[in-house]
């Protein structure tokens, strides 16, 4: 992993949230690779500290702080730490996110006997709930947006800062099932581009991933039988997939590393599908 190509990465203070997950761990050990500073940040302190440690054994720079994204003052007490042991953040990347139960639909579509059903269970669009909605929409936006402001209130007129968020798949076309999610993910990439645009005279870029369909802690038994074959739902995205795989981590990295380097200063608010052709595949 250690092999600097984007020089300029160099000594940059990158700040991570959902740093303790399968996608952003990657991501910094990925920058760390490149002689930057990493701040793991993640509401669980333990998986923060795993990454951290391992990127420190490693012989590169790296702290964990723990963070909850929907809290200002839990924020504002991680860039003090943050500043204080290697400077004011040059990049963020906002990788915290996640669904929940009570915004997602039992079935793909809703069908008229579907009204008559009476399994706890069971959920029609109607049966939705306003706190699985809301969950999985201020984790995914209100996630995004508050840590944008606290973090990058210190790049404004400082060269090579960038912010980089995380959006979908389910931002393009949404999923079956999870309007929650993907109505959150939509509000992101919107999000993207709007602060693009707002941030474009003070020198800080944004842009955003939209991966695709990558294996984690809280999709794998979506998609994933026990005894490792693919459930329904796994097996119909492969067969959507032209690539025929699902994303593993590293394939985010090189995009990740352009878009916060110097190799990509005048690109911003764009949002890279990272989907091994999910999205330019029409089904037929």
């Amino acid at each position: 992993m250690d092999n600097p190509k984007y020089k300029d990465l160099k000594g940059k203070v990158v700040a991570i949230t959902g740093g303790g997950g399968i996608l952003c761990s990657t991501l910094a050990h990925a920058f760390a690779g490149q002689g930057a500073k990493v701040c793991v940040m993640d509401l669980n302190m333990e998986s923060a500290q795993t990454v951290a440690d391992m990127i420190n054994r490693s012989g590169n720079s790296a702290m964990a702080v723990k963070v909850d994204v929907l809290d200002r003052e839990s924020l504002e007490d991680a860039k003090k730490r943050i500043t204080e042991n290697f400077g004011p953040c040059d990049i963020l990347i906002n990788g915290a996110g996640g669904n929940h139960p009570l915004g997602t639909t039992s079935d793909p579509y809703l069908l008229k006997e579907d009204l008559k059903k009476t399994a706890k269970d069971f959920k029609t669009f109607f049966d939705l709930d306003m706190e699985g909605i809301q969950f999985a929409f201020n984790l995914n936006f209100i996630g995004t947006l508050l840590p944008t402001q606290v973090f990058s209130k210190d790049m404004v007129g400082r060269k090579g800062c960038s912010v980089l968020n995380i959006s979908s798949m389910n931002a393009f076309t949404p999923l079956t099932k999870i309007p929650a999610y993907s109505g959150a993910k939509a509000a992101v990439s919107n999000f993207t581009q709007w602060l693009a645009v707002h941030f474009s005279k003070v020198d800080i870029r944004v842009n955003a991933l939209a991966p695709g369909f990558f294996l984690t802690d809280q999709n794998r038994s979506l998609l994933t039988e026990p005894e490792g074959g693919l459930t329904s739902r796994g097996a119909t995205i492969i067969d959507q997939t032209p690539m025929g795989r699902f994303g593993e981590p590293e394939d985010l990295v090189g995009t990740s590393l352009w878009l916060c380097s110097d190799q990509s200063k005048f690109v911003t608010g764009i949002v890279v599908p990272i989907d091994g052709g999910f999205s330019a595949f029409s089904g037929v």
